[in-house]
């Protein structure tokens, strides 16, 4: 591996007592590759909000950095500044800034259309207080009109204030380095951190995946779909899979890494181990 990647994990916010267990264990076992933070979803509409500062005080409680998920969608500037006025008291810095996704059969509403907007309202009510991270796109937005303006619209966002990026998931590295080249010719020069998607069920991984417009690579898909109801032999391919991606985003320059766990952790446990990222 680099020198030092950056890696953290998210986790969504637990529904019932045997979740937060399950997600607790995910959490402890994670935690020996020296994450830099634990970042946790915020609901359609902030659906999860409660359990979202829930969930990060409680890895805070436990000596991580927590970070929580802030949505545009169905926010008020109202709301917002109440919940950043709780993440000051209780010594949350980062947070992860983000448009939302727009509920099923639901029109946007709210103060905020873009996450630039709420990037900016943040900076504007606590200034420097918090590290802000945002979203990125290497395969482009799914409701993005073009690449150019995709790529427009993540600059606003660093220029607003963002600190560093995240990237939806994907599976073709070099998606992401063009996507690099894009935003340095742009003067773009926060870190943009690649997230990781495990594979656990082609079948989920498909649906997920039509949502947030990642691209499953044909020959992916293909040996994928081949596995049927072998979920062992599908998710050892898929280990290997996601393990050489890691490899090549590392070598290519990637300060890190970010994990969209699913609230699990065995999976991506053997990917870093095999990268050697080595538990403490």
């Amino acid at each position: 591996m680099n020198a030092a990647p950056v890696i953290s994990f998210e986790f969504f916010p637990p529904k019932t007592v045997e979740g937060m267990a399950k997600l607790r264990s995910a959490r402890d076992q994670l935690a020996g590759f020296s994450p830099k933070f634990f970042s946790v979803t915020f609901g359609a509409g902030g659906s999860t909000r409660d359990r979202t500062l829930e969930t990060v005080l409680d890895i805070q409680q436990a000596g991580y950095e927590g970070a929580p998920h802030l949505s545009c969608i169905s926010s008020d500037k109202a709301e917002i500044r109440t919940l950043l006025a709780q993440y000051k008291q209780q010594g949350i810095r980062r947070l992860v800034a983000l448009r939302g996704d727009i509920p099923s059969g639901e029109v946007s509403s709210g103060d905020f259309r873009y996450a630039s907007e709420l990037v900016a309202f943040i900076r504007e009510e606590t200034g420097d207080l918090f590290q802000i991270e945002v979203a990125a796109y290497p395969e482009f937005h799914p409701e993005s009109s073009s690449p150019g303006a995709d790529l427009k619209h993540f600059k606003q966002k660093v220029d607003a204030g963002a600190n560093a990026a995240i990237t939806q998931y994907f599976y073709n590295a070099d998606a992401y380095f063009h996507f690099l080249d894009q935003c340095e010719k742009l003067g773009i020069t926060i870190p943009i951190v690649p997230g990781i998607m495990p594979i656990y069920n082609f079948t989920q991984l498909a649906r997920f995946s039509s949502v947030c417009g990642a691209e499953i690579p044909r020959w992916l898909r293909l040996r994928l779909q081949d596995y049927g109801d072998d979920l062992a032999s599908l998710r050892a391919f898929g280990a290997e899979v996601v393990e050489d991606l890691c490899e090549q985003l590392l070598a290519g320059g990637a300060p890190g890494l970010h994990f969209y766990t699913l609230n699990q952790a065995g999976t991506i446990s053997s990917i870093l181990e095999q990268l050697g990222a080595g538990q403490e």
